[in-house]
């Protein structure tokens, strides 16, 4: 394969992960990783590193849209942040000690219990109107927005604070190792543990993924392990499709979302768990 066709090719690829990283809140780089480790046959730390910048790209593209239309609980978001980022630069520093066919198993174990977790909550997570989080309800982390969809306005009340800021640092450990925007994580913490609606989460993630990244990106660059004949197509192709994905979003159910996201991790899951064992 050329140089040229190479790029075009990434970057439809990279369009199709950010059109799909914007709408379930994973980031593009749940799809970036194996793309490139699978089909190019690029090392998963270059690999990684090209993820971990389009995730930046997919939360810039999508965030925007998202803060307008007020999905993106932004509170709880800068709040859980704080765990996010010091996970993330946890994961930075354990990615020089794990080695690459380890960082294969992980990925796939991560997704796979993603997707069950959304999948044993067929239906949305009881939304709370009232809430006895204390430290939820002195910070105001509960929310609203309106739903398109539905034509209705989503009101919203947030549980279990410390649970979900606990699973956020883990989330940035997998984001720094893995560079998959650790909305694998993310998502599943903030609907069925914290009690947030599944498009809250999505949105939520959407927005706090590209400062996860972010805080794990100078370990990437100072190591080398961004290749900018890798990183340019996917930046450019996944900050195009985030941004198509953020129009989308609050015009589908939440049922097709939840579809979505855990047909797209298990997919992968496998994937990568038999390039791990191979």
């Amino acid at each position: 394969m050329s140089l040229i066709d190479f790029i075009i090719s990434l970057s439809l690829i990279s369009i199709s992960a950010g059109l799909l990283g914007s709408l379930i809140g994973l980031g593009g780089g749940v799809i970036i990783v194996p793309v490139l480790t699978l089909i190019y046959h690029v090392d998963i730390r270059l690999a990684i590193g090209a993820s971990i910048l389009s995730v930046i790209a997919t939360s810039s593209g999508a965030a925007v849209t998202y803060v307008r239309e007020k999905l993106t609980n932004l509170r709880a978001g800068m709040f859980l942040e704080i765990a996010t980022t010091i996970g993330a630069i946890t994961g930075a520093y354990l990615t020089t000690i794990i080695a690459s066919r380890s960082l294969f198993v992980l990925f796939a174990i991560i997704l796979a219990y993603s997707a069950l977790t959304i999948l044993r909550r067929r239906k949305d997570p009881e939304i709370l109107l009232k809430s006895d989080d204390k430290l939820a309800n002195y910070l105001d982390l509960h929310g609203s927005y309106y739903d398109e969809n539905e034509k209705r306005t989503v009101k919203y009340k947030v549980q279990n604070t410390k649970l979900g800021l606990g699973l956020m640092y883990v989330a940035g450990i997998v984001s720094a190792l893995l560079g998959v925007g650790s909305g694998a994580l993310k998502v599943p913490a903030m609907d069925a543990a914290m009690h947030m609606p599944m498009k809250a989460s999505a949105a939520t993630s959407d927005f706090m993924i590209g400062v996860t990244a972010a805080a794990s990106a100078g370990a990437y660059f100072v190591r080398g392990e961004i290749n900018p004949l890798i990183a340019g197509p996917v930046v450019i192709g996944v900050l195009i499709g985030a941004i198509a994905g953020s129009r989308i979003l609050n015009k589908i159910s939440s049922n097709l979302i939840k579809f979505i996201f855990v047909a797209v991790l298990v997919v992968v899951a496998i994937e990568m768990l038999q390039r791990g064992l191979s």
